[in-house]
């Protein structure tokens, strides 16, 4: 038998070599937490009836177009029944869908489709309020006593100088003048926010907030896996109806009032809370994750609430929009600022959430009219890059553009404009010369076959980016950030016994050599796995962490090669264990 101290060092040894193998396991990360967002805007994604308008149908025909772009889920803007006065975001039934986009049915088989493409699908919900030809509204208007408090209404004051009865406050509207209007057949004030077409629901009365849960249990019944909770924080008023006191705008501005009275009322994050476990309650039955999203210009503190009451608390959205990309990656920003403002959402964001990552949508120009084609790639590199989940709005996988003299309804329309998939008739939108909105010029030449058929695109960057998402570190891996000098910004992310990846970013006008070395983790040496179309490098090239050269508003992904000292301290551990059963026998 072997002497005790010879035995005691034996174990010692053992346990020392096996301690870098007892780290915590990771957890696994739900669907949501890594996935590509895509967002449709069903006017003007893909006639399939050809008249000039996007529909249902014309999205399931697409289906194998987002699944192979790398797409894992995608939200719809809303496709309820609506008089489009505000295209959609105006329902008069939450139950139907709009007729120039399909049936009930037709959802039902988009539904069914998108699943079996692996593709989620989520529902654009507008809680805040209805269109005034709900026929909840016109029952409320007539006074109908079950309707008659659905809605927020006031009989207002009377003016102590004039003798004219006025609203009951100084509210103003998001889009200028009065909150209120006055209902001659009712004899009242009702409250608006948005235009007087979209008349808020009162969600001081439980009866009314019973019946927006029962529409999401009717659309989670038909198998949806999540909702988009639009301009949330608008849900509730300040029950005393007190003035907003000034602001800082400009004089005829929203933001000449301060909106404490009409924004971030509390109650709204209990009805959020609540709906998630509505949601929570689905998903046990049904065996998956349904998530809910929510939309609100507030403070960052504000917003951080709606993902949780409180650490190990309520649970609210999974995802509260982080516009952070769209407010912030200009065609003039630089590295510096960048960073700032990455870090602004990350330093806010409470322990074990998931940071949302947004580059456009239906509210905004376009990504590529934002920061202009030459930066283009740049950000998409970014976007696909960072951790957690990025959100994409459709067109921008080839860069579209805003279109000015497309305006016609709306001054979001130049954003709104049908999408290019091929240089035929309207596009390969539709068969119909004439579109709801008029196309792009430029669609001959910026289409998704041109860019497929082209040997380097913004297409394929994309396609190869929503590719890397899915590698291991690229789910799990660390995040270190930093800037290189003012115009280069860079970021690892890193996994014990994976490869590692480094994206770099060129900010500046001009080129930029870079010296990654301060990314003390790294090889000597580093392969290209990602250059965005126009870069001097390519997929495979070998770089020296000490001379990366980059063009200018250049980007591209690095890859580290994991080296073998895991499966090497693996089979030290396991021969000191034969050694040691040996020994001791």
């Amino acid at each position: 038998m072997a002497p005790l101290v010879f035995r005691v060092s034996i174990v010692t040894l053992l346990v020392c070599a096996t301690a870098h193998i007892n780290a915590r396991e990771l957890e696994a990360k739900d669907w949501y937490e890594h996935a590509t967002f895509y967002q449709i805007y069903p006017r003007s994604f893909k006639d399939s009836d050809g008249d000039g308008i996007g529909d249902l149908k014309g999205i399931t025909s697409k289906l194998e177009y987002l699944a192979g772009l790398g797409i894992d889920a995608t939200w719809l803007s809303p496709p309820f029944k609506s008089p489009l006065r505000d295209f959609g975001y105006d329902v008069s039934d939450f139950y139907s869908i709009q007729p120039e986009y399909g049936t009930v049915a037709d959802m039902e088989e988009l539904i069914e489709e998108a699943h079996r493409h692996g593709i989620k699908l989520m529902l654009d919900f507008i809680p805040n309020h209805s269109s005034d030809e709900h026929q909840w509204f016109i029952e409320s208007a007539k006074g109908n006593q079950t309707y008659r408090d659905y809605y927020v209404w006031h009989p207002g004051r009377t003016n102590a100088v004039t003798g004219v009865r006025e609203p009951p406050n100084n509210w103003i509207s998001v889009f200028g003048g009065s909150a209120w209007k006055f209902h001659e057949g009712r004899g009242e004030y009702y409250l608006h926010q948005f235009t007087d077409k979209q008349p808020d629901l009162n969600y001081r009365n439980p009866v009314l907030l019973g019946e927006m849960t029962a529409m999401l249990s009717f659309w989670l019944d038909k198998g949806v896996d999540g909702f988009r909770l639009d301009a949330i924080n608008h849900m509730f008023e300040d029950a005393q109806l007190r003035d907003e006191p000034p602001g800082w705008g400009p004089p005829d501005s929203y933001d000449v009032l301060d909106h404490i009275y009409t924004k971030d009322i509390p109650d709204t994050y209990d009805v959020v809370y609540g709906w998630r476990q509505l949601c929570e309650e689905y998903g046990r039955q049904k065996g998956k994750t349904i998530i809910l999203m929510t939309e609100a210009y507030a403070s960052i503190e504000n917003t951080m609430r709606y993902y949780e009451e409180s650490p190990g608390g309520r649970q609210g959205a999974h995802m509260p929009f982080n516009f952070q990309l769209i407010y912030d990656f200009k065609s003039d920003q630089n590295a510096i600022g960048l960073k700032q403002s990455i870090d602004f959402w990350l330093n806010h964001m409470p322990a074990r959430h998931t940071p949302s990552w947004v580059a456009g949508s239906h509210d905004h120009s376009r990504a590529a009219t934002r920061v202009g084609l030459a930066k283009v790639d740049q950000l998409l590199t970014l976007l696909h890059t960072l951790p957690g989940t990025s959100i994409t709005y459709y067109g921008e996988e080839i860069g579209m553009l805003d279109y000015s003299a497309a305006e016609q309804f709306d001054n979001r329309d130049p954003n709104r404009t049908p999408m290019q998939w091929d240089s035929t008739i309207s596009s390969g939108f539709s068969t119909n010369r004439t579109t709801w909105l008029p196309m792009h010029p430029d669609y001959p030449t910026r289409n998704v076959a041109m860019q497929e058929s082209a040997e380097k695109s913004s297409l394929k960057h994309f396609r190869t980016l929503t590719k890397l998402r899915r590698h291991q570190t690229m789910i799990d891996g660390d995040f270190m950030h930093r800037t290189v000098g003012r115009d280069v910004y860079a970021f690892s992310r890193d996994l014990h016994g994976e490869d590692s990846f480094v994206t770099v970013l060129n900010m500046a006008a001009e080129g930029r050599t870079v010296d990654l070395g301060d990314f003390v983790n790294l090889p000597a040496s580093l392969l290209v796995e990602i250059a965005q179309p126009n870069s001097n490098y390519k997929a495979g090239d070998e770089v020296p962490i000490h001379q990366v050269k980059l063009l200018a508003h250049d980007s591209i992904v690095l890859r580290g090669v994991a080296s073998g000292s895991a499966t090497v301290r693996l089979s030290m551990a396991v021969a000191i264990l034969a050694f040691v059963k040996n020994v001791l026998s």
